[in-house]
């Protein structure tokens, strides 16, 4: 990726809101990470508050692209939709991993963030049903009557579960691939 203003300024931003928390980060420090003025700053994003959208919008983008590719390989179901799920999981923990403030990042209720997470999550909900539809259509699971938007939702309450033991990434990686074989199971044909 070449070394674009934009792409300087939003991983600046990340550094800062990792470091400092979205409330305490100031625009001089985004510009101070950026290795640019705060004018030059300012030609590409408006303030702080649109420089973590921007930088949430690029999160979640790139995390529903790595679930997009899942989906389009030609896996098992058990591997699709695990890999759906791996790719909003493996956000969560980078964001933990990065930093003590990623509960910002994350808050679904969070003024600035919360549209963001919750297009994500559209996102990731309709990727899952959509592959559960397709894989019923192929006859490769039965639903037993159930809508593929009410086992996408069951599938990706997963993950919300897993996320209360973020401290231990290996244990949530196997529980992860665990619980979506078992949800697969589940949907075999009889």
């Amino acid at each position: 990726m070449p070394d674009e203003p934009i792409d300087r300024i939003l991983d600046a931003a990340y550094a800062c809101f990792a470091r400092h928390g979205v409330r305490r980060t100031t625009m001089d420090d985004i510009a101070a990470a950026a290795a640019m003025s705060r004018p030059a700053v300012y030609q590409y994003v408006r303030n702080k508050d649109d420089a973590f959208r921007r930088l949430g919008t690029r999160l979640f983008d790139g995390a529903v692209a790595q679930a997009v590719a899942a989906v389009a390989a030609d896996a098992s179901l058990a591997d699709r939709l695990h890999a759906v799920l791996a790719a909003k999981l493996e956000l969560t923990l980078k964001l933990w991993r990065d930093s003590p403030h990623a509960a910002e990042l994350l808050d679904a209720g969070a003024r600035l963030s919360g549209g963001l997470v919750e297009d994500f999550t559209a996102a990731i909900l309709d990727l899952l049903t959509n592959t559960i539809e397709a894989a019923a259509a192929r006859g490769e699971v039965d639903l037993h009557g159930t809508d593929a938007s009410e086992i996408a939702h069951v599938t990706l309450s997963l993950i919300y579960g897993l996320e209360v033991d973020i401290a231990h990434p290996d244990r949530l990686r196997h529980r992860l691939r665990l619980g979506v074989n078992l949800l697969v199971g589940g949907l075999a044909k009889h």
